[in-house]
């Protein structure tokens, strides 16, 4: 297999990855509040406006194999790695009460899930977040090289 090719295997995977994480993380979202009910806070909307476009975006982006997605997914992917940040921080007291936007209907340091006694759905967030910055960092780096 020449270079070239190798690398191109490579980009595709690391852009199959970022679908996945940004799939799961929106089937996840979708079956917290469509099967289980839990109603999300205003900071879950906000993160979940960043997320699900990201499904398409990838999605879209592996058929052709368009790096040019970074463009497009980078911010959506800060922004929402922001939110899930900072509703972290409201979750372990990190920051004040008084700093939250929830200040009516659900809170956004609701424990609906506390897997293992850390995993909450405000992690799971986080976690996803993370790992699509990871990924994109990765795949510049490959573009790069």
């Amino acid at each position: 297999m020449s270079p070239a090719s190798q690398t191109s295997n490579s980009l595709w995977n690391i852009l199959f990855l970022c679908w996945l994480v940004a799939l799961i993380a929106t089937l996840g979202s979708l079956f917290f509040s469509d099967v289980m009910h839990f109603p999300p806070c205003v900071m879950c909307w906000y993160q979940r406006i960043c997320m699900y476009p990201l499904v398409v975006l990838f999605g879209i982006a592996l058929l052709p194999q368009d790096t040019t997605v970074l463009k497009y997914a980078s911010p959506l992917v800060y922004i929402g790695l922001f939110f899930a940040i900072y509703q972290n921080l409201l979750y372990y007291k990190i920051l004040p009460e008084a700093a939250q936007p929830c200040s009516q209907g659900v809170s956004c340091t609701s424990d609906y899930i506390n897997w293992f006694g850390f995993i909450t759905i405000q992690l799971l967030s986080l976690f996803a977040f993370s790992l699509l910055l990871g990924l994109i960092i990765l795949l510049k780096r490959k573009l790069k090289s």
